[in-house]
């Protein structure tokens, strides 16, 4: 049975989780985006594991920077990442349809998610969507490399998968986004449960129990960025009705709210 759970890393400054995957009888183990390598060697020496592959989904340094170290202590690990990717440690570059096969329990599929960056990739299967950047608790990331237009097709296309899906992203960013969500979108029971029922513990190592797609589907404004009632309030700041439009209105909305443009207390 795969087990996962969430290392911090960078805390405090972007307050990243490097998801580890690991099947504690064949003591394998892969990892997601690991922007750090030290605590991610430790808790693998720790449980005896051997790290057996690194799924990479975008350029940024928070991301890759622990990849060179792992390399170093694991010798026999295989690096997937996006064809996209300036990083020259990737051993197999994927485009969106790719499988890819870590073992006989666990493989994924690729979905190109671009958007945050041009390069930005997913990966998910039956029951698990690892997306890093492009999609967080009760929000997404911020336009930096990608463009409007592709982060609301990106968006579609998570939209599009399995309720029932398990979502990782790739930074406790949760209170933060709830915030912004409950401000736009007063009226809506579910986010305001989801808000009495939000616990977070960071920097605690994760257990890996995380929400599930269908429920971002509810909650998150940037998965409702072209529905009511959220459609209406983006019109009238000026928004055209195109995917692209409307969602820049809200990633433009959001941006100001953090850059304390507009307060939201």
């Amino acid at each position: 049975m795969i087990k996962i759970v969430g290392i911090p890393a960078l805390v405090g400054t972007y307050d990243n989780y490097i998801w580890v995957l690991f099947d504690e009888h064949t003591a394998k183990a892969w990892v997601v985006d690991p922007g750090e390598s030290q605590q991610v060697i430790d808790f693998l020496q720790q449980h005896n594991l051997d790290l057996a592959a690194i799924l990479v989904t975008h350029r940024h340094f928070d991301h890759i920077d622990g990849i060179a170290a792992l390399k170093q202590n694991f010798a026999n690990c295989t690096v997937y990442g996006p064809e996209l990717t300036p990083f020259n440690l990737i051993d197999k570059r994927l485009r969106e349809g790719d499988q890819v096969t870590l073992s006989g329990d666990l493989s994924f599929q690729v979905l190109e998610t671009p958007g945050h960056t041009e390069d930005h990739i997913s990966y998910y299967n039956d029951h698990l969507l690892f997306c890093a950047d492009t999609l967080f608790t009760g929000g997404c990331g911020r336009i930096l490399g990608g463009t409007a237009e592709q982060f609301a097709d990106s968006i579609i296309k998570l939209r599009n998968l399995s309720d029932d899906l398990l979502f990782y992203c790739a930074h406790e960013y949760t209170a933060d986004n709830l915030a912004f969500a409950a401000y736009v979108d007063p009226g809506n029971p579910v986010l305001q449960q989801r808000l009495k029922e939000t616990v977070i513990n960071y920097p605690a190592l994760h257990d890996g129990k995380v929400g599930t797609l269908g429920l971002e589907k509810q909650i998150n404004p940037f998965m409702r960025f072209d529905m009511e009632p959220l459609k209406s309030q983006l019109l009238a700041k000026g928004s055209a009705e195109t995917p692209a439009q409307l969602f820049a209105t809200l990633r433009t909305w959001k941006d100001h709210v953090d850059q304390g443009v507009e307060n939201i207390n």
